[in-house]
């Protein structure tokens, strides 16, 4: 199978992860049947984590990982949610992916890993506090389309 990622886009991750300080877990979903971009969204993670040992990735089926998704709170194919590790346990952060993360999302997915691995989310001051005052749950979701 032809290689998703170059030389040069292989060379970039080296430089963006060289700087990575604790492991970071990609748990990716997909399904054996009916799901568009499965192949392609695990092979584009396959390459990833082959680029650094601290990322690792684990593979599993929505349906045989029923549990496991649940867990994770993944319902749709492909899915990837990015944890860190903390010794051999790994935190869930609530960042997940549903579809493949081509184009722009490409670089989220990039700097999501970043995050995860140095257990920060770059967010400032000023949101972290506004953060503290909420009172309940909050499922927030960005939804994207190619253009």
């Amino acid at each position: 199978m032809e290689k998703l990622l170059n030389e040069q886009v292989v060379g970039q991750l080296k430089q963006a992860f060289a700087d990575l300080t604790n492991p970071v877990q990609i748990l990716f979903f997909g399904s054996k049947e009916g799901c568009d971009y499965c192949g392609e969204t695990q092979q584009l993670l396959t390459e990833i984590s082959m680029v650094d040992a601290r990322v690792n990735l684990s593979v599993h089926d929505l349906k045989e990982d029923a549990a496991l998704a649940s867990q994770y709170r993944v319902d749709k194919v492909p899915a990837i949610v990015i944890a860190s590790k903390n010794g051999g346990q790994i935190v869930d952060l609530g960042v997940q992916f549903a579809g493949i993360p081509a184009g722009y999302e490409f670089s989220t997915l990039i700097t999501d890993i970043i995050y995860a691995s140095k257990q920060a989310t770059g967010l400032g001051a000023a949101t972290r506090e506004f953060l503290k005052t909420l009172t309940q749950p909050l499922h927030l979701q960005v939804f994207v389309t190619p253009t």
